[in-house]
């Protein structure tokens, strides 16, 4: 067993660069035929009551913060500066939990109903300010294009040639800090506004424009729904701000808020940022291999907090319509399946920040096979260091 109760064939270790950690790149010797049959078939069951248990839960729990939160500027000023910041941080994540309910419910894996997952999508991502039905659309086609360097959504690294060298001051720890501290706090609402970090289209894209080039003619009706939605829920906060103080809203939703949107780029980047982790050329890459190009890992005591979604996600990548409370069974029915293909990070989460964002500048084919679709992060510290 591995760490974390994983039955694991294959840990990325410390050496990001060694060719013989590298999630195998040759077609893989099953299929996803093979994978769904190796879970549990109750894996697949959709639960409306379930579902709405963990709601409810996260709710209750989102309530009960709040009503903690209402205690604090009774307390000396002491106290007060440390239970600010920990109401911030714990009302952030169970937050972050909701998202990832909604998330659910855009892949339809919240009920067996559609209509269901749509309303509680859109009504749990609005109320976080997100554009339901505008991530949905957006968030399939990464899952429909993962790994892939022309098509993918999101983290899209920019491809350089095999013999790219590139040395900057985006090298140096102070100036990796500051594009951390960045990407945290401003990189989701730069992904919703101008799409950054996305793949390349032409015109401007982002996440409110029903005529944003991300979206088909069929989906702008829903594009214009998430935008009224985000614009009552905008209307609902501002009535909140002017009834009860602006300060009051600034402490009590405002820096939770940025904490959830912390969470998220976070989670996200770390799932499909990682030197171990093939990308590929549009004419080598294919749904399986790419849907495979993600890493789980553990956030300790917060996985619960956030479903399971940052370390299951290779499972959820294969089987994105299963709910989260079948994506632990589901794993360690598919790591014996997908052996060397699967991998797992066990490296603390603050600790895999650092050090990828220095590993992971571009990716690139290896020297010796230029004009591979296969390409690798890359740096200029590791470059050398690669072949």
């Amino acid at each position: 067993m591995g760490k974390g109760g994983w039955a694991t064939t294959e840990v990325y270790s410390i050496q990001p660069t060694e060719k013989s950690k590298r999630q195998p790149t040759l077609t893989p010797p099953f299929t996803i035929g093979t994978l769904r049959k190796a879970i549990p078939q109750h894996c697949f069951k959709r639960s409306l009551v379930t579902s709405s248990a963990y709601l409810t839960a996260n709710l209750a729990a989102v309530a009960a913060l709040y009503i903690y939160s209402t205690t604090i500027d009774g307390l000396p000023v002491w106290a007060r500066l440390i239970l600010w910041p920990a109401y911030w941080f714990c009302q952030g994540a169970v937050c972050t939990g909701v998202w990832v309910i909604a998330h659910e419910c855009g892949h339809q894996a919240f009920s067996e109903s559609q209509a269901v997952n749509d309303t509680v999508g859109l009504v749990l991502h609005s109320c976080l300010l997100v554009p339901y039905y505008s991530w949905k659309h957006s968030h399939r086609r990464h899952h429909s294009n993962t790994g892939n360097c022309s098509k993918d959504e999101v983290f899209v690294p920019d491809l350089m040639p095999a013999d790219h060298e590139e040395m900057s001051i985006r090298d140096l720890g102070p100036v990796r800090l500051l594009e951390l501290l960045f990407v945290l706090t401003l990189g989701w609402p730069m992904y919703l506004f101008m799409n950054s970090s996305g793949r390349q289209y032409e015109g401007w894209a982002n996440h409110f424009s029903p005529y944003s080039p991300i979206y088909s003619p069929r989906e702008r009706k829903e594009i214009l729904i998430s935008d009224l939605a985000l614009g009552l829920a905008a209307a609902g906060l501002c009535w909140l701000g002017s009834t009860y103080g602006w300060l009051w809203l600034v402490k009590v939703y405002v820096v939770p808020y940025l904490w959830v949107n912390a969470w998220l780029v976070c989670i996200t980047l770390l799932q499909h940022t990682h030197p171990a982790l093939p990308h590929y050329s549009d004419t080598e890459w294919d749904w399986l291999r790419g849907a495979l190009s993600t890493v789980d890992r553990s956030y300790g005591p917060l996985d619960i907090v956030f479903h399971h979604i940052a370390d299951t996600h290779v499972a959820h990548h294969l089987f994105s319509t299963m709910p989260h409370y079948h994506a632990q069974e589901a794993t360690r029915a598919l790591i014996p399946v997908l052996g060397k293909y699967y991998m797992r990070d066990e490296r603390n989460v603050l600790r895999a920040l650092w050090e990828d964002r220095q590993a992971c500048r571009w990716v690139s084919p290896d020297k010796d096979t230029p004009s591979s679709g296969v390409m690798w992060f890359r740096s200029f510290k590791n470059f050398s260091k690669s072949e």
